[in-house]
């Protein structure tokens, strides 16, 4: 049974993903034990999971693309389901509109993005067609977005680690420094990815590095944002939440103002600048109507009458959220490491 407890527990680690259960007692008012026997059954379930993944810009290597695919009516699923298994596609929607698919994918360089996605994408049967649109930077992630369980108090009660350092553009050579990081990385990062809240006991036996060494680790890539935990959940624990992309051509004068203002709303869960297609602007916002994303339309449309949206896609079902293979119901039932160093499917 869920109840108000695991709301705001998950709220909680969506804050701080890797914080203790003493830390969270005070602030939610229950006893660490409690919390755990909670979290061990919500995890235990498929219905709350904490991952990890990589960022691109502040590791000043990689980048993502959002990538809209249509397929034949009857191999939806299939397809789905096939691409769902690639490790460098960290999400994959079932999505309303002019496609049927949604693709999130990482890669290191835009070669092997548009290597995935015509020598691997174009190939699987069913698929008719693919569009392609590069994340050119972005202003916000999931990792930010709170269901709205907690209030301010016990926000800044449970604090959290974040970046406080903003990388740099990298030169070439810097980039090549980066990538070797990176990569002594690769590990403990997919390690946390299957579960975001191992212990340090626990990654040191799954890296080889001893505890000490990927406790360091771990605080300075958190610290730098080079990598991001985040917890999330299935539909059965804040509602049947609708999720909603829309894409935004915004003009050059206005676009610092309007992302500023789209990445504020306490709905959207990304918002970022793209290229390579009609739009500049994607923003994924979550309400709990449909029609809730025409409000957010309106409100933009009385700050900016100049901004168009020039296409909207509502998630249907979400096969797989970062890394994370999910049931019907939305609940974590596998999980296929974020890998943007592959070339090849998985």
């Amino acid at each position: 049974m869920i109840d108000e407890l695991d709301l705001s527990l998950v709220d909680a680690l969506r804050v701080d993903p890797r914080a203790s259960w003493s830390r969270l007692a005070g602030p939610l008012g229950v006893d660490p034990a409690t919390l755990s026997r909670r979290w061990a059954r919500l995890s235990g379930d498929g219905d709350a999971w904490v991952t990890c993944y990589p960022s691109a810009e502040r590791m000043g290597i990689g980048l993502t693309a959002l990538v809209l695919v249509e397929c034949r009516a009857d191999s939806v699923p299939s397809v789905a389901a096939t691409l769902a298994e690639d490790p460098q596609t960290p999400t994959v929607e079932v999505i309303s509109g002019e496609a049927d698919l949604m693709l999130t994918v990482a890669a290191l360089e835009p070669e092997q993005i548009t290597g995935y996605v015509l020598d691997r994408v174009g190939r699987v049967p069913g698929v008719l067609r693919t569009r392609t649109a590069f994340v050119e930077r972005t202003l916000r992630e999931g990792s930010r977005w709170r269901e709205g369980a907690l209030d301010p108090a016990q926000r800044e009660a449970i604090g959290g680690a974040g970046a406080t350092v903003q990388a740099a553009p990298a030169e070439q050579a810097l980039r090549a420094t980066l990538a070797r990081r990176a990569l002594a990385d690769r590990t403990l990062m997919q390690a946390l990815g299957a579960d975001g809240r191992m212990s340090f006991a626990g990654l040191a036996e799954r890296t080889g590095l001893p505890a000490t060494t990927v406790r360091r680790r771990l605080g300075e890539l958190r610290e730098s944002g080079r990598l991001v935990l985040r917890c999330d959940a299935s539909p059965r624990l804040g509602g049947h939440v609708v999720g909603t992309m829309l894409w935004l051509d915004v003009p050059a004068r206005e676009l610092d103002a309007a992302t500023g203002w789209l990445g504020e709303l306490p709905a959207t869960r990304m918002c970022g600048l793209v290229a390579g297609s009609t739009a500049n602007v994607a923003a994924y916002v979550m309400t709990h109507q449909v029609g809730d994303a025409r409000r957010i339309e309106a409100a933009m449309a009385q700050r900016f009458p100049a901004a168009r949206v020039v296409g909207r896609q509502v998630t249907l079902r979400t096969v797989k959220l970062v890394g994370r293979l999910l049931d019907p119901d939305g609940r974590a039932n596998g999980y296929v490491p974020i890998d943007p160093w592959q070339t090849g499917q998985a």
